[in-house]
């Protein structure tokens, strides 16, 4: 079965005081054969480039309302007349918090969505055909 990916390059900031924040290049990434995740990925073009993964659905419900609690949380709002999303992420070793561009966000979702729908993801991870298979040969 072929798999679906769905990228997309997003420069995000990094938000240091409510007056100051820095460009973060990033990519979001979507594969069908992981439906129930996306991945932001950070330092693109480094040789070392950072990973988090979380539920798509996270950041679905993020667009509209603030959702998500521990390692990631997601919320919309408004800055000087823009919407953005607005993602906090959570380590040990501190925390960041991201603005990314709302319309660039839900346009990328929809792609998602489109290759993926809500409800539906079960079905791309073939569960039930790896376990008939595991079954017949343990038989």
């Amino acid at each position: 079965m072929q798999h679906t990916v769905v990228e997309r390059k997003l420069d995000l900031r990094l938000v240091l005081s409510p007056e100051r924040s820095i460009p973060v290049p990033a990519r979001l990434g979507y594969r069908s054969d992981d439906p129930y995740a996306v991945r932001v990925t950070f330092h693109i073009d480094s040789d070392r480039p950072v990973q988090w993964t979380f539920a798509r659905e996270l950041l679905v419900e993020g667009v509209f309302r603030p959702c998500g609690h521990g390692d990631v949380r997601v919320s919309p709002t408004k800055v000087n007349g823009r919407s953005v999303v607005l993602i906090t992420l959570s380590s040990p070793g501190g925390d960041a918090l991201l603005e990314a561009p709302a319309a660039q966000v839900s346009a990328w979702l929809e792609r998602t969505l489109r290759v993926v729908p809500p409800g539906t993801e079960g079905e791309c991870l073939r569960i039930d055909d790896g376990l008939a298979e595991l079954f017949a040969h343990g038989a």
